[in-house]
């Protein structure tokens, strides 16, 4: 595991097997979130970032049929927009008609750390409705720090692979000091790799690159569907600039008033609900590995295969042996998608029977590790983003003693994991920027606010909690499992959806579906 502060959209994740979420950040930097500094059209813009304004994307075919690519630039400091650019890639898929065009549509999938140029090519602009392919030209941007956009970079595939493995329930003051090591390597492979870029991932920036971005594709208004984390860039967006908000759908909401402490306890306690629902399921088949009895049996069970994994990990068929770390991530990562249930069943009977194989590969989709041993950059750019984002969780190894009990009251299963998880930003070497704080957006068009009531990264009452404090938001609730709802299955949530995209027209106040 790492800091569980992930969160990505689970249609990423079918779409290449293996997208996840778990756990995510929020706040604003304190030196770009005023109104005087992001009124970028306004007499207040500099004529330095004018220049950014005013740049001409040039589209270029990128390999992937139907799709055109290009650059832009963005300040690395938005304070001297005059120093030094970074460059940003952008992919979009033009309106394929019938139909007015309407403009464009910003796609981001979460994470923070999750490439949208990649979820537009694999999903979005493919599998989003043909209406709405239609009439809008799908567009991503990677965000700063993220894939092809100036990659946060830290660790050896190598390092990587050591990284995932160290015990995070720690069971003496050895195990603790271990842990908080590899917190304090990762930090300074992130520092050594990427120390340029550190100090400027956070989502405000992220969000006045889009505006930068919505100028230079020609609209008036950003039109925007994000998910998990990409809620909380789409909210930071309409906070930065209420009067260019257009259409924005937020699905798998996140709360951005709370502190990464109280964040990281809520969707620990969201994964429990996640865990029961998978269990009441599994208890159910005379096949289950956790057996048949109730969902309290089941998670004895499983807590026990963990303390087993702990004293005497499993084969797994390669060079690394599956241990409780990569076990409970394997477990976790089946917790976004009810549809995956089948293979964590599978994968936890092979492991009990000495085969870790399936629970690896589980893991490995979380942490996005190749078949070759290479790791993609998403757990780079979420923890940088999330520790620049919120001030850490915790001080150090005895905060979270005296946590786990609280994290563990969440989660009988997963909170002691959880719990020391959360540590990792202690050892961060930038200073957080953001403060967890509400964001009410005054001004903007209607927000659609989606929330699925079992979801596991994003519990629902985040979601209640952002449609509130938007003034402007509304509710549109799931009633289901999984991570995020939309293109999930429920007809209701896509028309719904669909509806607000084409025609401008919000869901009622209250509207459930199923």
């Amino acid at each position: 595991m790492d800091s569980r502060r992930l969160l990505r959209t689970s249609a990423l994740a079918v779409a290449t097997a293996g997208l996840l979420a778990s756990g995510c950040s929020s706040g604003s930097s304190s030196t770009t979130a005023t109104a005087s500094t992001t009124s970028a059209a306004g007499a207040q813009m500099s004529a330095a970032l004018r220049t950014y304004y005013q740049q001409k994307l040039t589209w270029r075919a990128c390999g992937v049929p139907g799709f055109e690519c290009s650059t832009m630039k963005a300040p690395l400091d938005y304070d001297k927009p005059a120093g030094t650019s970074i460059k940003l890639a952008v992919a979009r898929k033009k309106a394929t008609g019938p139909g007015r065009r309407i403009g464009s549509l910003l796609v981001n999938p979460g994470g923070p750390g999750g490439t949208a140029v990649g979820y537009l090519q694999q999903y979005a602009g493919l599998g989003y409705p043909a209406p709405v392919r239609a009439r809008y030209d799908m567009v991503a941007v990677d965000p700063r720090g993220v894939a092809r956009s100036e990659p946060v970079e830290c660790l050896t595939s190598q390092q990587m692979d050591a990284y995932t493995q160290v015990d995070q329930t720690p069971d003496d003051d050895a195990e603790k000091g271990a842990l908080a090591t590899s917190f304090k390597n990762f930090a300074k492979g992130c520092e050594t790799r990427s120390g340029k870029v550190l100090p400027h991932v956070s989502t405000v920036e992220a969000a006045r690159d889009m505006d930068i971005l919505r100028q230079l594709l020609g609209d008036k208004k950003l039109h925007y569907v994000g998910a998990s984390y990409g809620t909380f860039l789409g909210a930071t967006y309409a906070e930065l600039f209420p009067d260019r908000t257009g259409r924005l759908v937020l699905d798998g909401a996140m709360d951005p008033s709370l502190p990464a402490l109280e964040m990281n306890r809520d969707q620990t306690a969201g994964f429990e609900t996640a865990f029961q629902s998978f269990a009441a399921d599994c208890v159910r088949s005379k096949d289950c590995p956790l057996g048949t009895t109730s969902v309290a049996d089941a998670s004895t069970r499983l807590k026990k295969f963990f303390a087993d994994l702990d004293a005497k990990p499993v084969e797994t068929g390669e060079s690394r042996k599956l241990g409780e770390a990569l076990a409970t991530t394997g477990v976790i990562a089946a917790m976004y998608d009810e549809t995956t249930w089948p293979e964590l069943r599978t994968g936890l009977t092979r492991a009990m029977h000495g085969d870790g194989g399936g629970l690896l590969t589980l893991a490995d989709s979380y942490y996005e590790r190749d078949a070759d041993g290479k790791y993609a950059n998403l757990m780079y750019a979420n923890t940088a983003v999330n520790c620049l984002d919120l001030p850490p969780s915790f001080s150090g190894p005895a905060a979270v003693d005296a946590a786990v009990p609280s994290f563990e009251k969440a989660s009988p299963v997963f909170g002691e994991g959880f719990a020391w998880a959360a540590l990792n930003c202690a050892y961060w070497p930038v200073r957080a920027t953001g403060t967890p704080h509400r964001i009410e957006a005054k001004g903007a068009a209607p927000i659609v606010v989606v929330g699925t009531t079992r979801d596991p990264a994003t519990p629902y009452k985040w979601a209640k909690s952002m449609a509130s404090q938007l003034t402007s938001g509304r509710l549109l609730t799931y009633e289901g499992d999984g991570h995020t709802a939309y293109g999930r299955g429920s007809d209701c949530i896509d028309t719904a959806i669909n509806t607000y995209l084409l025609e401008g027209t919000a869901p009622p106040e209250g509207k459930k579906c199923t």
